[in-house]
């Protein structure tokens, strides 16, 4: 019988290759149109990969925890003569052990760390997770050949040397530097970071080479408390945040843009992440035109995330074009903190967790209790300056503190 090819698919705009992680089917086996039979993970989350049709499985070509790039074959499937026909013009791409570093652009100013490189501890043959990473950026402290050709060939980046204390000229990190550094931490414990870990760690990377400031406040949590009560279903104080950042970017429209080049890029939605903790990293879905949907629908929606980022299947779609984030980091006891936004996100909004504090109370003309919490907008200060973050801040502030026009 003739057979189909079941194809590695583009995963997301960014997304070149990704693990095998689970193979639910064998050869023998009946399949349907479109079933679910290979589970796969990039550096952003867990996908399935598809049949293309029906038929019986003939053979799977690839192996769990192997990495393969986008258009790889990784089976096939035995179908009809009908199917077949359709699907007849995807020749097998190359080999999937075929590098694709080569193929992903970068700026002229970076130099790219190949990824045929081997990692440290790597075996022959081992094929280099990942996507290419900038290994010496413009602008970078001075680097001789033979450092720049082994920092490739390990796919070390600039911020990896940071904690080498260089002994040539002017502090600079020599090859011996290097090579020592590499020998001391041979005998530390290491594992290989998971793709969601190195991801988190890329992106973290790549959002540091912009400006980036954080200011804050306090915000009195006791009318969103006693607003969350009357709610069914009850929103958590993340999602009221949230909503308040959505309604005050709405009415400050010129705080919901990046900058890029030398232009600013007006958002015609106002798309706001909420930061999700995942297994060994975060994920981040985009809640699409939030100044839109309701308190009751953020809620609902949110719950369904949770379920998604627990079973680390919210896709990379759900993850970009996003403005903003809402990292409520008070659910672990923190007061205050900068929190970094994503590269393709200009603002982040922190909520501290709640205390009870003495508040003077003029008419009262005594102390009262109140329960407070620390706020904090970080962004970025080359789309938006102090004056404009404070007044998008106060904003969000007074919503919080007036939930009914949430």
């Amino acid at each position: 019988m003739p057979q189909v090819p079941i194809i590695m698919p583009q995963l997301g705009e960014s997304i070149a290759e990704a693990t095998i992680v689970d193979i639910k089917i064998k050869p023998g086996d009946e399949v349907v149109d479109d079933q679910e039979i290979i589970d796969v993970e990039t550096n952003k989350a867990v996908m399935g990969v598809t049949t293309p049709c029906k038929g019986k499985i003939e053979r799977i070509t690839v192996q769990l925890t192997e990495t393969y790039p986008v258009g790889a074959v990784l089976g096939y499937v035995e179908a009809n003569e009908q199917d077949a026909a359709r699907f007849a013009k995807h020749a097998p791409p190359a080999s999937p052990q075929k590098e694709v570093a080569e193929e992903i652009p970068v700026r002229a100013d970076q130099e790219v760390a190949p990824a045929r490189g081997k990692k440290i501890g790597a075996r022959d043959g081992d094929r280099a997770d990942g996507l290419p990473v900038p290994a010496i950026t413009k602008g970078a402290t001075f680097m001789s050949p033979r450092v720049r050709a082994r920092m490739a060939e390990l796919q070390l980046t600039t911020a990896d040397l940071a904690g080498i204390m260089g002994t040539g000229t002017g502090n600079r990190v020599t090859i011996k530097d290097l090579e020592s550094f590499l020998h001391k931490i041979e005998d530390q414990t290491a594992h290989e970071a998971s793709k969601i870990r190195a991801g988190v760690a890329d992106a973290m990377r790549r959002s540091w080479t912009r400006p980036l400031s954080t200011i804050g406040s306090s915000v009195n949590l006791d009318p969103m408390l006693k607003d969350r009560q009357s709610r069914d279903p009850k929103p958590g104080l993340g999602l009221y945040a949230l909503r308040a950042l959505a309604l005050a970017l709405a009415e400050n429209p010129a705080a919901a843009a990046k900058f890029f080049g030398n232009r600013v890029v007006q958002s015609n939605s106002i798309d706001i992440g909420i930061a999700v903790e995942a297994e060994d990293g975060i994920m981040v879905p985009v809640i699409r035109g939030a100044d839109k949907t309701s308190l009751a629908d953020l809620t609902t929606k949110y719950k369904e995330l949770i379920e998604l980022a627990r079973q680390r299947r919210i896709s990379p779609d759900m993850q970009t074009g996003g403005i903003a984030t809402v990292s409520n980091f008070g659910i672990f006891g923190m007061e205050w903190g900068t929190p970094i936004p994503l590269p393709d996100q200009t603002l982040l909004l922190g909520l501290g967790v709640g205390k009870k504090v003495p508040s003077w109370e003029e008419t009262k003309n005594e102390f009262v209790p109140k329960t407070e919490a620390q706020i904090t907008l970080s962004f970025d200060h080359r789309s938006i300056d102090g004056g404009g973050a404070s007044r998008l801040l106060k904003l969000v502030i007074e919503l919080l503190e007036d939930p009914k026009e949430l």
